[in-house]
Parts: C-alpha cells; structure tokens; sequence
C-alpha cells in the first residue's frame, strides 16, 4: 500500500509540473514587481545584496522551508568529517512516527546518510529529518538548539526553531529575509548541489525493503531556467512557502516568498523575482575559492611566509551596464598567537564600487601554522645579523 501511495503521488507531482504558465518570462520583468505572497525577498547570493523585499522581517512559519538550516546542520558536518555519506543510521520509533511528508521509515531499519538526505531534499521527508538530528546532534532537542545556535551566528534575528522539519508547533518561526540567509549559506556549499536539483529519484525503505518513487515538491527544478534549488513548505498556517535559488552566468540569486495564497502564486512570485534579478543584475567573480589573496610574515612560525587564501568565492553585483571598476581592501590579523589551525580567518579582502562596499570575505591560511623551534628562531638572528 505504501509504495502504491508513492507511486501515486509521483505521478500526480509529474502531471502537476506539466503546467508553466506560473513561470515568469525574463523579458516581460521590467519595473516594481507585484507580489502576491504575505512576504518576500530577492537576495544574491554571492554579496548578499538584497534587490527586493516585502516585509521581510515580519515573523511567520515557516513550514518545511525550515529544513534549509536542518540540512545546512547536515552538509556542516560531512565537511567537518563528523559524519560520512555512507554511515548508516538506525531509524527510531520517534523518527518513524513523523506524519505529513515522509518516505515510510521503520523503527529499527538502517538507511545511509545519502538516502536520508536525498528523502529530506527532493521528498521533504520529516522522518529523516529526525532520523539526521538524532544521529547528528545525539538527540532531536540538541539538534534544534543546534539550529538556533547556527541561527545566531548567521544573524538570523526574526528566528526561532522549535524542530527540525517545520511541523506545526509553537514558537517556530522565521522571516523571508532569514530564510534568503540561510539558503546562501547552504548554498555555498556544492555538496548540496546535486540533492537539491534531483527531480525524480527513488530509494529502498523498510525491513521489506520496498522502493518507493521521489519526486521533488520544488516545480522550478524542471521549469526554471538554471535552478539550483531550494526548498518547498506548506501548512495550512504557514500557507505556500518557497525558497528558491537560480544562477546563469556568475549570478546566483535567491527567492523567498512565505504565505502565499495557491501553489501557483509562490511559483509565479518567486519566478518573477529571480527573472527580475537576471534582468537587471549581474554578478562580477573578483576571486575565486582558495585563491592566494595575501601573504604574511610571521617571525616566530616555522614556515614564516604564510599564504591567505579565499575562504569563498567572491562577487560582486551591479547593474547591467554599470562599469566594473573595482577597489579592494585587505586587511589582515595583526597579533596572532600559535600555532594556528588550517582554515582559520585571518583577515579579510573587502571590495568597493566607488565608496559602497559591495563585497567581504574572509582570509584563511591555507596550512597549519605551527611555532619555530628554538634552533630555528637562532639560524634566523644569525642570517639577519650577517
């Protein structure tokens, strides 16, 4: 019955996407753009810049566009090795138990992480949700104050996660411009790529090992030119959610629209965004990921030449015709205490256009720092003195 179930709604998923006329054309986006949804933003994804916004900041729920920061959670910690694609984790009676959008899980199964994390991408499945907090944070609970933790450091500030996949519940809410926030930040990790832009998948669930179709809620992964995600959400409080990201070119934009009235009209508010972005906007790559920026002179490291790279790519948006004339900025720590981990900020590049900033990251070494030996710090007063 089960696998019945999800062929049908596999099916009713591909006969829904058949119709486009949600889909904004880019040449018919010219000027102020009208919005049907409670609220929304338009964010790059590369500067932050923010194109659009209508009451960004006003404080709704978010449904299961809250699993944007659960798999933001995830991604964190395979890059940090905590975790692995192919570790398999055992599913509990609570995760099970997860109602609204799931891909059937049973107490007591084991399902890899990869599965796990495609069912919360493309399906939205509110049981792996549970299944990923349990055996990343050791407990739903600790995962959530996770999430609220990675809200602050972000700047999250209209936030506030009460779980991991956006069902009802009290005190769980956010804004459109938190949401455009947090998908930058999962975005900026390729990774997630491949999970968010899958259309149509399947895995093998239960202790009868049953193949059940996903077909991914987010219709702009097939319709929209270039999509690269992000997340869909519905209640009947929350209404029709979406955070949706495009990029042709270096232009990577991102579009929020919370509380809209049809499934339709998020499609049609969000495409309308992003098309409106493309049209008047572009993006300038200055740097890319890991390139040498900086180097730094440091008397007591055993390696005294220290190279600081790009921590991510850096771009800047302008209007379309607008020059690119550029001034950058570098600033770089001054009192360092070692030794020094791989991947610590020690600086800064920061671009201008005129005396606007339009662009700010972060410098990091690329190799551990560690201290001279004595012997060493000897050899360099005698070569200075002769």
């Amino acid at each position: 019955m089960r696998r019945f179930t999800s062929i049908v709604l596999a099916m009713i998923m591909v006969i829904m996407s058949l119709s486009t006329t949600a889909f904004a054309d880019d040449k018919k986006v010219q000027g102020p753009i009208n919005i049907s949804s409670k609220t929304a933003i338009l964010m790059d994804v590369g500067s932050g810049q923010i194109l659009f916004e209508k009451n960004p900041h006003e404080k709704l729920p978010p449904a299961s566009v809250t699993k944007v920061m659960t798999m933001l959670l995830i991604v964190e910690a395979l890059d940090s090795g905590k975790i692995k694609l192919d570790d398999e984790v055992q599913i509990s009676e609570r995760a099970s138990e997860m109602g609204g959008s799931q891909i059937f899980l049973e107490p007591g199964e084991t399902q890899k992480v990869d599965d796990l994390l495609k069912g919360i991408a493309v399906a939205s499945a509110n049981d792996a949700c549970v299944a990923m907090a349990e055996y990343v944070g050791g407990s739903e609970e600790e995962f959530v104050a996770m999430m609220n933790n990675k809200a602050k450091q972000l700047g999250m500030n209209d936030t506030n996660f009460s779980n991991t996949n956006g069902l009802p519940i009290e005190n769980h809410y956010t804004s459109a411009h938190d949401i455009a926030i947090m998908s930058r930040e999962l975005l900026k990790h390729d990774k997630i790529t491949k999970y968010l832009t899958t259309w149509m998948d399947q895995i093998v669930v239960g202790k009868k090992k049953t193949t059940i179709g996903l077909a991914n809620t987010n219709k702009m992964i097939k319709h929209y030119q270039g999509a690269t995600g992000v997340k869909t959400g519905f209640t009947q409080e929350a209404k029709y959610c979406l955070s949706a990201s495009a990029k042709r070119g270096e232009t990577h934009l991102v579009a929020v629209t919370l509380g809209a009235p049809t499934t339709q009209e998020r499609f049609k508010d969000s495409s309308s965004l992003l098309s409106y972005g493309f049209a008047n906007y572009e993006s300038v790559k200055l740097c890319s990921k890991s390139d040498k920026i900086a180097t730094l002179t440091l008397d007591k490291a055993d390696d005294n030449k220290v190279n600081l790279v790009a921590k991510d790519d850096l771009t800047a948006l302008i209007k379309k015709g607008e020059s690119k004339d550029f001034t950058k900025k570098i600033d770089v720590s001054k009192n360092i205490d070692l030794p020094v981990k791989k991947g610590t900020k020690l600086g800064t590049i920061s671009i201008y256009k005129g005396d606007k900033q339009v662009g700010k990251i972060d410098l990091i070494n690329e190799k551990d720092i560690n201290k001279a030996s004595y012997f060493k710090m000897f050899e360099r007063v005698i070569d200075n003195i002769f």
